[in-house]
C-alpha cells in the first residue's frame, strides 16, 4: 500500500498573512516558514480543570509530555474552525459543533528544538471548549500515533508547572502572551457578583428611558387593521437581525431572558443585552459585557463513544470576547485577504453577488461534518477556494416566508394605494431577493401609516460595508412638519452644483430627496444601543442614480434626544455667552440637512484607471465613518449656502455652529468604533485644529465664528475628493489622524460623565405594545 502525501501546510509571511505558496510539513519545519495551527483547550467549570493530553512517544516535537488538549496543524486550504474540529475528532474521537470552540486569542510561537532540525515559527489560534462537568476519561478514543493519554488538572497547578518550566510539560510562557488563557478563565469565573451587577447598572443608567405613544387618529380603519400584521412582520425583522450579528445570538437571547428572572444580576444581564442586542457594548466600542460563562448550555448525547449512566457533554455555546468584524456574514476565521484571493477568481457576475447587499459568505465545510472520510470510505476533496454565495432568500427563508405572508396580509387590509404596493412588492423582495421594486415603492409612499422594512445598513459588515442588516421602522406622518422640510429636498441639484469639490466630479442628474417627518411607533431590527433619529434610503447605487433618495426623519425622537441629552450636555461644555444659541431648531434643521446631503456628492464614481466604481465598494471598511462625516460637515456647508440664499433665516447662521459643536460630545460618546461617533470625531478634531473650536481654561468650549465657515468647507473638500478619488489610503490616513479621542475630547467627555449626562434614550413602545397584545 502506498504511503499517505506528507501533510501540506500554507506557508505565510512574517505578519501572519497567506502567500499563496504551499509545502510540505516536514520542509515548513525545516525551512523554519511561518504557518498556523490550533490549540483546542477543553475547560471544565464546575470543577475549575483543564483537560491535558500526553503526546505521544513517537512525535516529532515534545514526544511524552503534557500537552494542550487537543491541538494540529491547519492544512493548506483549509480553515482554523473545521481544522479545530477535526483536531478533536481525530485525537480524542469527541465531535462538537462550530457553536462549542471559542477564539480567545492568536499566539504566535517562535521556537527552535531538536538540535536545530525542527523550527517551529507557528500562529496559533487559541480556542477554548467550556463544558459543565468533565468529561469521562472513558469517553475518549484516542489516536494512539498522537496520544498516549488524558487527564484533568486544575488551572492553578496546571499554570504553576508551566512557569517552573517542569519538564513534564509542553513550555508555554506563562507570563507572555500565553498567559492570556489563564488570565480569562480566572477573571471569568471568580465571584464578583456585586461588582458586575454594579457595573452593568451603571450602563444601563446611560440610557434615558422614554415612553413613545404617538396619536393614531389620523390612520384610516383599513390602515390601523393592516398595522397589527405589519407589527408582527417588524417582529420577525428582528429575530433575523439577531442571527445576522452573530451565529448563536438568537439562543443567547433566548437563553437571558429564560433566566431573567433568576437573580438581580441576571436580570440585568438581559435589560443591557435588550439594549444591545447582542454581548457587546455599544457604547464601549464593542467590548464584551458577559463571557461564554453566562451563555446557553446545550446538551450533545452522542458526541462522544458512549457511557454508562452518563447523558453526555454539556457545554456552553461560545461567543468571542471580541465581536467578529464580519458579523455572520462571514466565516468566523475568514480574513479580508482570503475573500479578496477568492473573489478574484469569481466571473463579474458571481463578484458582484459575492460584494452585494443580500447574499452572506459560507464556506463548503461548514455544510460536513469535521470527518476526513465519507461515509463510503473515500477521501473527501477539499479546495483552497471553500467559500461560496447564499443570497439571504435562502439564509433566512423560514422568517422571510413569514415575514412576507403578514405583509401580504396586511396589503390586503391597507385602505392606501402606496402603501398596498409598498407591502406587496416588499413581501415580494423578501423571497426574490430582489428588492429593486420595492425600493421604489418605499421612495413613492404617501401614507399616513409609514413603514420602512428589510435589509438596509451595512454597519455590522465591519470587514468590507458590503452587508445590509435587516431593520424595521413604523410610525405616523407628521403632516404638517414634512410640509416644512420640503426646501432641502428641492434644493439638492442648486447644492450639488455648488459643493466644495472640482466641477470634473459632480454630477448633472441629482434628483430631489423627498423627506417624509414622522412619529415614531415602533422599530426592531437594526436598531440597537443608540437609536436613530432620521435615515436616508436606499443604499442601491442604481437607485441613487437614477431616482436619488427619500429620507425619513423621527422627529420625536429627536425631541427626546435633544431635551434628555443635548441641552445637558450644552449646560456642562458651551460657554455661558453662546449656550443660548443651543436650540431644537437649528439642531433639528441639520439633521434634516444631514440626511438630505447623503444623497449628493460622489456615489457612482471613475476611478483614475477609468474603471466605473462605487464609493462604497472602493472604501470598503471606511465608507460608512467617511460618509457620515460627509454628511453631516456638508450638511452645515449647505446650511450656510442656504442662508446666504435667503432660503433660511439668518438666526441660524451662529446658532447651528453651536448646536453642532454640543452634537459633537453627543456623537461621540457613542464610541470611535461605531461609524457616527468616528465621523464626529474626525469633523471636531479637525475643526479644532483650525481654530473654529476653542477650548477656554474653564475648560468649556466656543465657537470662533471668523474661522469655522472656512474650516467646514476646507473639510467638506477633503472628504468629498476622497469619495470621489474612491482613494481609500487617504481615507484609512484622514480616519487614523483625525478620528481620536484627543485631550480636549477627553476633557469634555469626563465633565458630562461627571454631570450624568445620559448618553442616548431607550424607548418603550407603549402604544405599539398595546396593539401586539391585541392582535
Amino acid at each position: 500500500m502506498a504511503a499517505a502525501p506528507e501533510e501540506r501546510l500554507d506557508v505565510l509571511n512574517a505578519a501572519g498573512e497567506k502567500t499563496g505558496v504551499s509545502k510540505p510539513r516536514s520542509e515548513v519545519h525545516r525551512d523554519g516558514d511561518y504557518h498556523r495551527a490550533v490549540h483546542v483547550w477543553i475547560y471544565s467549570e464546575s470543577t475549575g480543570e483543564l483537560l491535558l493530553q500526553r503526546r505521544a512517544d513517537c512525535k516529532d516535537s515534545w514526544p511524552g509530555q503534557w500537552d494542550i488538549s487537543s491541538a494540529g496543524h491547519i492544512s493548506a486550504g483549509d480553515s482554523s474552525l473545521f481544522s479545530a474540529q477535526r483536531e478533536l475528532e481525530e485525537e480524542l474521537g469527541i465531535k462538537l459543533p462550530v457553536d462549542a470552540f471559542e477564539l480567545l486569542f492568536v499566539f504566535l510561537q517562535e521556537c527552535v528544538i531538536n538540535n536545530g532540525t525542527y523550527t517551529n515559527n507557528e500562529y496559533n489560534d487559541v480556542y477554548l471548549v467550556t463544558t459543565l462537568t468533565p468529561i469521562p476519561l472513558e469517553a475518549f478514543t484516542l489516536q494512539e500515533s498522537e496520544v498516549s493519554a488524558v487527564r484533568y488538572m486544575r488551572c492553578d497547578e496546571y499554570k504553576s508547572c508551566l512557569a517552573k518550566e517542569s519538564e513534564e510539560y509542553v513550555p508555554y510562557d506563562v507570563n507572555g502572551k500565553y498567559g492570556q488563557l489563564f488570565n480569562i478563565i480566572e477573571e471569568r469565573y471568580k465571584d464578583n457578583t456585586q461588582s458586575r451587577s454594579l457595573t452593568l447598572q451603571k450602563q444601563i443608567n446611560r440610557y434615558a428611558p422614554i415612553h413613545l405613544e404617538p396619536d393614531l387618529t389620523t390612520l384610516s380603519e383599513g390602515d390601523r387593521e393592516a398595522l397589527g400584521y405589519i407589527l408582527k412582520a417588524a417582529i420577525v425583522i428582528d429575530d433575523i437581525f439577531y442571527e445576522q450579528v452573530w451565529n448563536s445570538n438568537r439562543m443567547l437571547r433566548d437563553w437571558l431572558k429564560g433566566h431573567s428572572e433568576s437573580s438581580a444580576l441576571d436580570k440585568l444581564k438581559w435589560a443591557y443585552y435588550s439594549i444591545n442586542k447582542s454581548p457587546w457594548s455599544c457604547l464601549d466600542e464593542n467590548k464584551a459585557f458577559l463571557s461564554t460563562a453566562d451563555s446557553a448550555v446545550k446538551l450533545l448525547t452522542d458526541a462522544t463513544k458512549p457511557v454508562s449512566g452518563w447523558k453526555g457533554v454539556e457545554y456552553r455555546a461560545a461567543f468571542p470576547l471580541d465581536k467578529p468584524p464580519g458579523a455572520n456574514f462571514y466565516p468566523p476565521d475568514m480574513d479580508k485577504m482570503e475573500f479578496e484571493l477568492w473573489k478574484s477568481s469569481l466571473s463579474d457576475k458571481e463578484q458582484k453577488d459575492a460584494t452585494g447587499f443580500f447574499t452572506i459568505i459560507k464556506r463548503l465545510d461548514s455544510l460536513s461534518s469535521p470527518s476526513l472520510t465519507q461515509s463510503d470510505g473515500s477521501d473527501q476533496i477539499k479546495t483552497a477556494d471553500d467559500l461560496f454565495i447564499v443570497p439571504y432568500s435562502k439564509e433566512y427563508i423560514s422568517s422571510l416566508e413569514k415575514a412576507a405572508e403578514l405583509l401580504e396580509k396586511a396589503s390586503a387590509c391597507s385602505d392606501s394605494p402606496s402603501l398596498k404596493t409598498l407591502l406587496r412588492t416588499k413581501a415580494n423582495a423578501f423571497l426574490s431577493n430582489d428588492y429593486y421594486e420595492s425600493d421604489i415603492a418605499w421612495m413613492e409612499l404617501d401614507s399616513n401609516l409609514d413603514v420602512t422594512i428589510g435589509p438596509y445598513e451595512t454597519y455590522e459588515d465591519g470587514l468590507f460595508s458590503y452587508k445590509a442588516t435587516f431593520e424595521a421602522f413604523i410610525g405616523i406622518r407628521d403632516n404638517t412638519a414634512t410640509s416644512q422640510v420640503k426646501l432641502f429636498g428641492d434644493q439638492l441639484q442648486d447644492l450639488e452644483r455648488n459643493l466644495p469639490m472640482d466641477n470634473v466630479f459632480k454630477s448633472d442628474s441629482v434628483s430631489a430627496a423627498p423627506i417624509r417627518v414622522i412619529n415614531l411607533l415602533y422599530n426592531s431590527g437594526d436598531v440597537k444601543g443608540p437609536q436613530t433619529i432620521a435615515f436616508n434610503l436606499p443604499n442601491d447605487e442604481r437607485i441613487v442614480n437614477e431616482r436619488g433618495t427619500s429620507m425619513v426623519m423621527l422627529k420625536n425622537i429627536s425631541e427626546a434626544k435633544f431635551k434628555h441629552i443635548l441641552k445637558p450636555i450644552a449646560d456642562a461644555c458651551i460657554r455661558e455667552e453662546q449656550k443660548e444659541y443651543v436650540d431644537f431648531e437649528p439642531y433639528y434643521t441639520h439633521i434634516v440637512c444631514h440626511e438630505c446631503c447623503h444623497g449628493i456628492g460622489p456615489h457612482s464614481i471613475t476611478l483614475p484607471c477609468g474603471k466605473k466604481s462605487t464609493v462604497r465598494l472602493e472604501l470598503q471598511e471606511f465608507h460608512s465613518a467617511l460618509e457620515e462625516a460627509k454628511a453631516d460637515i456638508v450638511g452645515l456647508w449647505a446650511l450656510n449656502f442656504l442662508i446666504k440664499k435667503g432660503l433660511l433665516p439668518k438666526s441660524l447662521s451662529q446658532s447651528m455652529y453651536v448646536s453642532f459643536l454640543a452634537g459633537c460630545f453627543r456623537s461621540i460618546r457613542f464610541g470611535l468604533e461605531e461609524a457616527h461617533g468616528k465621523g464626529q470625531a474626525l469633523q471636531f478634531n479637525w475643526l479644532y485644529d483650525k481654530g473654529a473650536f476653542v477650548l477656554h481654561s474653564d475648560g468649556k468650549f466656543s465657537v470662533d465664528f471668523t474661522k469655522v465657515e472656512d474650516a467646514v468647507e476646507s473639510l467638506s473638500r477633503e472628504i468629498l475628493t476622497i469619495q470621489a478619488k474612491g482613494n481609500k489610503p487617504s481615507a484609512q490616513s484622514l480616519l487614523q489622524s483625525r478620528a481620536t479621542l484627543t485631550q480636549p475630547l477627553r476633557l469634555a467627555l469626563e465633565k458630562i460623565e461627571h454631570m450624568q449626562v445620559p448618553v442616548d434614550i431607550a424607548p418603550n413602545f407603549g402604544t405599539a405594545n398595546k396593539l401586539l397584545g391585541k392582535v
